[in-house]
């Protein structure tokens, strides 16, 4: 098997209204008051971003834009990069130049990278414990409004998968549709008939007796096994293996870095976690003068 590509930078039309508006709201009305009262211009300082914990690193590039929309007279050198990782102490990158430009760009920089970096450390920890399995771990929607991209970003620099970005790349077939068209038949040929040949179909399930359905009819390209605990999912998997059409099968709900093991031990494909981006903790990273 080749080895997977680098995570690329992503386009900075994409994340530049995102942290100029961070900046923004950072300012308020009247700009650093602090900076202001305190710094005289022309200060020059140099400053470094440390992790304070171990992890990967993330949120680099959104941090270095917050400098650099700042004072792009601001030099950035990069010392470890989105994806890398990094032990307790380790500069991540330094700034040098106008002091008061450095400290107007800190806690945007700092809040960028320190969720960043805390999403691709857990997702690491979560991949790392499953490798001995063919099973990956996936996001979900579950994310911070506008800052979506940062943080799926964030689960590929941690080793993970990313599952749709919204609503409009992906057919997925949840209970409340299930419920509102009719069953799964009428829901699923329905998708079919609407969908071009580019466009998947998942379907979520939460029992075997669903789940025969769904292999029975054959249109799914994915199905969703939802809530299942290991020995029930073990058996979804060797009915999956057995149908004329094997789908994608992946679990979801109760997955935390303590089940995802045995969850991945089932033979599923894809373990899919709200938790990576809706309840992650920030790592510690902070910003020195020296």
């Amino acid at each position: 098997m080749s080895a997977s590509l680098p995570v690329p930078p992503l386009p900075e039309a994409l994340i530049r209204p995102a942290v100029e508006a961070a900046l923004i709201e950072d300012w308020g009305r009247a700009g650093d008051v602090t900076t202001d009262a305190t710094i005289p211009m022309g200060t020059q300082a140099r400053a470094a971003i440390n992790a304070r914990e171990p992890g990967v690193a993330a949120g680099v590039q959104a941090a270095e834009l917050a400098f650099r929309l700042v004072d792009p007279n601001l030099k950035i050198a990069v010392r470890l990069g989105d994806g890398e990782r990094m032990i307790k102490g380790d500069a991540i990158l330094t700034v040098t130049g106008e002091a008061r430009s450095i400290l107007m760009g800190e806690r945007v920089a700092l809040n960028f990278m320190g969720r960043m970096c805390g999403i691709a450390s857990l997702t690491r920890r979560i991949a790392d414990s499953i490798a001995h399995t063919k099973a990956k771990i996936a996001d979900t929607r579950k994310t911070t409004p506008g800052l979506r991209i940062f943080e799926k970003r964030a689960v590929r620099l941690g080793g993970g998968a990313n599952h749709r970005f919204g609503l409009d790349d992906a057919v997925l077939i949840k209970d409340n549709h299930l419920v509102a068209a009719g069953g799964i038949r009428p829901a699923l040929e329905r998708a079919r008939a609407y969908a071009g040949h580019m466009l998947k179909i998942e379907l979520e399930v939460d029992s075997l007796d669903q789940l025969d359905e769904a292999l029975k009819i054959g249109i799914a390209d994915n199905i969703l096994l939802d809530n299942m605990s290991p020995e029930i999912l073990r058996e979804a998997v060797r009915r999956a293996d057995l149908a004329a059409r094997r789908p994608l099968l992946e679990a979801s709900g109760g997955i935390t870095p303590e089940t995802a093991p045995s969850i991945a031990e089932t033979g599923v494909d894809l373990l899919s976690a709200g938790f990576l981006t809706h309840s992650v903790k920030t790592l510690d990273v902070g910003l020195d003068f020296s």
